[in-house]
């Protein structure tokens, strides 16, 4: 008998180890609730499908005596259930341990007892409702901590006498399936604790079920939603209404004692002098005061990137006859950055606090807010929202509240760069041209609008160049041609007067200087009076002899003279214009000889 009973322990042993996959244990846990008749079991080997012949028959009443093949059976069937089990409720090692020993001793009891078959599988089914309690024993019978609102709930708003669908998204975050929902809105009859006309139908839904789900993910995917349809009361109250919804269900075949239940909120909007949810019918009296920002001024008025600034708010109670108390500002700015992961404030408050509290504002008075910020260094420019939001008491009503916005301009320092000019050549006659070029760099982080340079000096014709818009971190290219009109009288400088417009169309207009010289076209001239003065030297010493050394010497000293003077100005040619001057003067007296 010993023998018998532990081929028995093996056998089960190695089916255990065999198991292909959880799938398996869960298809024959239902279908194991049969306690007559025939069921079938789906055997999965390397996680194929299985065929037609692969196809068990158990056979699960019979007045027969079992065979080992029946006991096999009975034991495959328990253990699977036990796997399930583990599965469903995700049970800890203990509560395991304690359905291992059930396990055992059904195992043995199976093993060493003669009895037919009908008889087996009454005592399999007697075993699994065992395993089932002491589970579910451990199971925790709490539920209202995992019925909750869904994420997805946007409170509605209505008006007095108008009718509303309010859809009630419910999700189960446990991971126990929820069966047999009831849901039921409490009413009630009293305009303080219903907005709604007071209708006894169309109040109850229902739901089969909710199934339990491992992650939040699955859980909202299979929130069930609950729609109501209700008519608001004529006489509602404006303000917010709580609307309570009771649950009942059923949770591993217990029903709950008490109904769960939820809140959610109903924004109402009630006739003019229908009071406000929550007071006590005072603050009917007079009108709902409010407080609006007038304007605001900041210091200093231009307010740069990475600056820290004084901002100053100026508001007012439009209240006739209310006096606001306890009022609290709060600045949130605008939300800046390129992804949702690097996100920040265009203004911090330098004091870490972005609240400031007056104690209160008289009826139909202004008063300022002050606040010191900092704006964000890499800001672009351009406004910047700046929400204030004002919660506040008036006489019997708590927790006013109102919004207004503010837009402070933000800006960039603007600034550019150039490269070198490039002139050639630097030294020209008048009527001549000199090519000039050269960059601007945008090197700061706004944009140059309308970028221009002017070149200006008395030695040259007027001339400018139009460079239109530099993006920041962008190139401007700049080639003009000067045209010399007047021989340079000083130092040879030509201002470059650079302009360009902001986002307001203000113009900055900043100077650079290059250096080019003029001068006049003298070099042929000169040419042509040597020559003349030769010949007539040699006329002169051919007619007079010696006698006319006087005047050759005075003829020379003329032009020695005359070359000294403009001496100053020939030094300063190029050497190159130098050769085209000699090569047209020879050029001149060779033509000069052929018409003699």
């Amino acid at each position: 008998m010993r023998g018998k009973m532990e081929r028995r322990r093996r056998a089960v042993r190695h089916l255990a180890g065999g198991l292909a996959c959880l799938f398996l244990a869960l298809t024959v846990f239902g279908q194991a609730g049969a306690s007559d008749g025939a069921s079938v079991v789906y055997a999965e080997e390397n996680k194929e499908s299985v065929s037609e012949n692969e196809i068990k028959y158990v056979e699960r009443s019979s007045d027969r005596v079992i065979t080992d093949d029946d006991r096999f059976d009975a034991d495959e069937d328990l253990l699977y259930y036990m796997q399930s089990l583990e599965v469903r409720y995700h049970l800890d090692e203990k509560v395991m341990e304690g359905l291992h020993k059930l396990f055992d001793s059904a195992v043995y009891y199976i093993a060493n007892t003669d009895m037919s078959l009908t008889e087996l599988w009454s005592y399999v089914s007697s075993v699994k409702g065992n395993m089932e309690s002491a589970a579910i024993a451990k199971v925790t019978q709490t539920t209202s901590e995992f019925i909750q609102v869904a994420d997805n709930w946007q409170t509605p708003v209505v008006s007095y006498g108008q009718g509303v669908s309010i859809v009630l998204p419910i999700v189960n975050f446990g991971t126990e399936e929820l069966n047999d929902l009831i849901v039921e809105p409490v009413i009630s009859t009293l305009v303080t604790e219903w907005p709604f006309e007071p209708d006894t139908t169309n109040y109850l839904q229902t739901e089969p079920f909710i199934p339990g789900c491992q992650t939040k993910e699955a859980a909202m995917a299979n929130r069930r939603e609950f729609t109501f349809h209700f008519k608001t009361r004529s006489d509602v109250m404006t303000g917010y209404y709580p609307l309570k919804f009771k649950i009942s269900y059923t949770k591993a075949g217990i029903r709950s004692e008490e109904p769960a239940e939820l809140t959610v909120f109903v924004k109402t909007i009630g006739k003019p002098g229908s009071g406000i949810i929550g007071g006590n019918g005072q603050e009917t009296s007079g009108s709902k005061p409010r407080i609006v920002v007038t304007g605001f001024e900041t210091n200093p008025a231009k307010v740069f990137a990475g600056e820290t600034f004084t901002l100053m708010i100026h508001v007012k109670n439009t209240s006739k006859d209310t006096t606001v108390t306890n009022v609290l500002f709060d600045m949130q700015a605008a939300q800046e950055g390129e992804d949702k992961t690097n996100t920040y404030s265009a203004f911090l408050p330098t004091s870490g606090s972005s609240s400031v509290y007056m104690e209160q504002i008289a009826p139909d008075t202004s008063a300022d807010i002050e606040i010191e910020m900092t704006a964000k260094a890499d800001l672009a420019q351009k406004p910047y929202v700046l929400d204030v939001n004002m919660k506040y008491d008036a006489g019997t009503v708590f927790d006013l509240t109102d919004k207004a916005s503010v837009s402070i301009p933000i800006m960039q320092e603007s600034r550019f760069d150039t490269s070198i000019p490039e002139v050639v050549p630097d030294s020209i006659e008048v009527g001549s041209q000199s090519n000039v070029m050269f960059s601007i760099y945008n090197t700061g982080k706004t944009t140059l609008y309308n970028v221009q340079v002017k070149f200006i000096a008395d030695s040259i014709a007027e001339a400018s160049a139009f460079v239109g818009n530099l993006q920041s971190g962008n190139t401007g290219n700049v080639d003009v041609m000067l045209t010399g009109a007047a021989a340079t009288m000083d130092d040879g400088i030509v201002k470059l007067e650079i302009s360009y417009e902001d986002d307001a169309g203000n113009v900055t207009t900043a100077e650079k200087e290059i250096t080019l010289f003029v001068t006049e076209p003298m070099m042929d001239d000169m040419m042509m009076g040597d020559d003349m003065m030769g010949d007539d030297m040699m006329m002169e010493g051919e007619e007079g002899g010696k006698g006319n050394t006087g005047i050759i010497v005075g003829s020379v000293s003329g032009v020695v003279a005359l070359a000294g003077a403009g001496l100053g100005v020939f030094l300063k040619l190029r050497k190159k214009k130098k050769a085209a001057a000699a090569e047209a003067a020879e050029l001149a007296a060779l033509e000069k000889e052929l018409n003699e």
